[in-house]
């Protein structure tokens, strides 16, 4: 019904008081105690797997061979969010990835003639995908809840992990690359230009691109920056193939939220050189 309400509203703004009334007892209905996190495997029933290819928002899943190399592998891990009230239906999943350092490419990471790394020798958990399933349910977060839960059961399943980190696009690198008309002659020159945007182009006192404002309002920081990294015809659309990766640390969360009240954007020192080589106009943020 939200979903169909929010369609609706486009056309008829005064239904935006029921949206936020809706909106507002969905909060409640979809609170942290009503919500139950699962695994999904290889082994989980063909409905919710077909669920999961047709949800996911990140990297297209091509096949059932496709998926299945996500899932039956025991280097990768799948969770996902239910509701008491819609046990069949995920809110919300994450793809995971366990692997020997932080990787630079996902491509490699999804290649289908990739070997399975042996979990004695795993030493960082890659988020690499994040996809929100219910249209209905646009605005109510549950990725924050998603990432510390699933981050707290791998530390304990997995005491030799020492590193979590995401493997992000940046939606609107493309866009706001166009807008400052910037001349990337070379690899290095997008790496610089998306440090920039990551870190210094703005909305308010936060980052201007969406993934970013999520992830940094976690408390995560942005640690590294790749071109190359998704040459499917959607990371070249959105980003020129660049991705990011951010870093959950336990230890620093905390003092990265304290940093972004004060509005200052946590990113390691190498992305924020990579930030300051980038020259723009100065009416251009």
């Amino acid at each position: 019904m939200r979903d169909d309400l929010r369609t609706a509203t486009k056309a008829l703004p005064e239904l935006a008081v029921v949206d936020t009334d809706i909106s507002h007892l969905l909060r409640s209905w979809f609170s942290r105690g009503f919500l139950v996190l699962r695994p999904v495997n290889w082994d989980s029933p063909a409905s919710l797997l077909q669920k999961i290819i047709e949800y996911e928002a990140v990297h297209m899943i091509h096949s059932w061979d496709d998926l299945r190399r996500r899932l039956q592998s025991a280097d990768r891990r799948c969770f996902a969010f239910f509701h008491p009230a819609m046990p069949d239906e995920p809110l919300i999943f994450v793809e995971v990835a366990l692997t020997c350092s932080i990787p630079g490419n996902v491509d490699a990471l999804l290649a289908p003639d990739r070997t399975p790394l042996k979990l004695v020798d795993a030493d960082t958990a890659v988020f690499y995908s994040i996809s929100n399933c219910q249209r209905g349910l646009a605005g109510i977060s549950f990725g924050n809840l998603l990432i510390k839960q699933v981050l707290a059961d791998l530390t304990a399943q997995l005491p030799g992990l020492r590193t979590y980190v995401t493997f992000s696009p940046i939606l609107g690198l493309s866009d706001w690359l166009d807008e400052v008309v910037l001349d990337l002659v070379d690899d290095t020159a997008l790496r610089q230009a998306a440090a920039h945007y990551l870190v210094l182009a703005r909305r308010g006192d936060l980052p201007r691109d969406p993934v970013a404002r999520f992830h940094i309002g976690n408390g995560a920081t942005i640690h590294d920056v790749h071109a190359g990294a998704d040459t499917s015809p959607s990371g070249i659309a959105q980003s020129r193939g660049a991705m990011v990766n951010y870093l959950y640390d336990p230890d620093r969360i905390a003092r990265n939220l304290e940093e972004l009240a004060a509005g200052r954007i946590a990113a390691t020192r190498a992305v924020q050189s990579l930030a300051r080589q980038v020259q723009l106009p100065e009416h251009i943020p």
